[in-house]
């Protein structure tokens, strides 16, 4: 028994031995590397983050506005019941305090080019822009453009080199492509998330007049306006700027600005110091189900032109109403906001190769893309004196005035472009857009005849406007 007890205690101390020979030695651990394959997506974006995150900066912008310093009691319901809606109001002198707002920008160019959000840095009187070592420097707009929601800073650092991220073409893009977002959400500190595009081409989103989305469930919080959008190969593809949410945080629906976009509009305000867009000088609308059935067309698709500025560029390379232009560039235009996106990528200057549909079958047709022309001259005026448009800011529309204001085709005309709060035009209703066709029964077909009209004094005024294509005639009594 003891002999057996030993041969088999002999046999096990045998196999442990045996065992621990096979095992092979320790690994050291693998060296991280950004995922490449489905397989590879338990890997880490560790050395993706570690490239980016320096050229992703936190931009903190403040600003004086005057506040009037109330009684609680004025917004209470029980006296705003018993006294209006105006109790309270003219009570407690003006006082000035200082407004906070947070975003985030992206360093593109080592010399200290950094854009941004423009809603991050609207009127604000001190920006600064901190970096991810934690370096503060104090910012100068080298210019903003409120259509895309866009503005571009400078910083001085000395002549030393900035971390910056390169661009990515954002049309290489497709939905279910990784991303990383980078920003300063609720100013906790920089934060990085990950996450898939969901789609592309967003145009029906309303955040800014040239609407045309990258949509990511990444996740987007406030704070992160302004932050990078990267793909898996560390490129700026987007700028974040705005998420869809009904209660403040991120419900997976975040958009970012194409690079595309965000890199012509840098273009345009770091090298001309103006942002100036190319100019088709026609509308549209789009192609739908009947409409395509009424062309020939095998699907709805491009965008049917109906209307037509006299000196447009395209009515000079041959297009003409009723033509539907499905593409630029090869790139498919659904809508008419993709076609204004897809024009304003391109610069003054260049050519751009439309896809026309007409009669039956595409054709393809070049057109020179050629800045808005300031004709007639704008004629920015302020009318005074005893009149119903006192306190109204006119000009003469040209085609360069109606691109600023994203109108096109340029209209001709006077119209009402701004309005003095509590000013006579104010008071009475005129509105911005208001174009004004004649005071009295004369025609007000420029400033210059407006101001006529209204420098003859009247006890009665008949004023005949166009507002949104509906004619108004009003009758004010002095």
């Amino acid at each position: 028994m003891q002999v057996t007890q030993k041969i088999v205690a002999g046999l096990a101390a045998l196999f442990a031995w045996a065992a621990l020979a096979m095992t092979p030695p320790p690994v050291a651990a693998a060296e991280k590397v950004v995922p490449g394959s489905a397989g590879d997506i338990t890997l880490s974006f560790a050395p993706l983050v570690k490239k980016a995150a320096p050229a992703v900066v936190n931009i903190y912008a403040r600003k004086v506005v005057q506040a009037r310093q109330v009684s609680p009691l004025f917004d209470d319901p029980f006296f705003r019941r018993f006294f209006g809606e105006g109790f309270g109001r003219g009570f407690g002198a003006p006082q000035e305090r200082v407004q906070n707002s947070l975003g985030s920008g992206v360093i593109v160019d080592p010399k200290g080019v950094i854009v941004t959000n423009h809603h991050v840095i609207d009127g604000a009187d001190e920006i600064t822009v901190v970096l991810a070592d934690r370096r503060e420097f104090a910012a100068a707009v080298a210019g903003t453009d409120e259509r895309t929601d866009l503005a571009v800073l400078r910083i001085d650092a000395k002549g030393e080199a900035l971390p910056f991220l390169d661009f990515r073409d954002s049309d290489s893009l497709e939905v279910g492509d990784l991303v990383l977002a980078i920003g300063n959400p609720f100013g906790v500190g920089q934060t990085v998330t990950s996450g898939i595009v969901s789609a592309l081409a967003r145009t029906q989103v309303g955040i800014s007049d040239l609407n045309f989305f990258i949509q990511t469930d990444a996740a987007i919080n406030p704070g992160n306006s302004g932050g990078a959008l990267i793909t898996a190969d560390g490129k700026l593809v987007g700028i974040n700027t705005a998420i869809f949410s009904k209660s403040g945080g991120s419900h997976g629906i975040g958009f970012a600005i194409p690079g595309n976009m965000v890199r012509s509009v840098i273009a345009g305000i770091t090298h001309g110091g103006k942002l100036v867009r190319p100019w088709l000088g026609a509308s549209g609308q789009t192609v739908t189900a009947e409409i395509a059935t009424s062309l020939g067309m095998p699907r709805p698709m491009g965008v049917l032109v109906n209307e037509i500025h006299p000196r447009s560029p395209i009515r000079e390379a041959g297009i003409a109403v009723g033509d539907a232009i499905v593409a630029v560039a090869g790139q498919p235009v659904d809508d008419p906001q993709a076609l204004k996106f897809r024009i304003a990528t391109l610069g003054v200057g260049q050519t751009a190769d439309l896809t026309v549909w007409r009669r039956g079958r595409e054709r393809h047709v070049t057109v020179k893309l050629v800045a808005p022309p300031e004709d007639p001259p704008r004629e920015v005026s302020e009318i005074g004196g005893a009149n119903p448009l006192t306190g109204a800011t006119v000009a003469n529309m040209s085609p360069a005035l109606a691109e600023e204001l994203g109108i096109d085709p340029a209209p001709e005309g006077v119209f009402v472009i701004e309005l003095k709060r509590g000013a006579t035009a104010n008071r009475l209703g005129f509105k911005p857009g208001d174009r004004i066709l004649a005071i009295n029964g004369e025609e007000t077909a420029t400033v210059g005849r407006l101001k006529t009209a209204l420098a003859r004094p009247a006890d009665r005024w008949r004023v005949s406007l166009n507002r949104g294509g509906n004619v108004l005639n009003w009758v004010i009594e002095k």
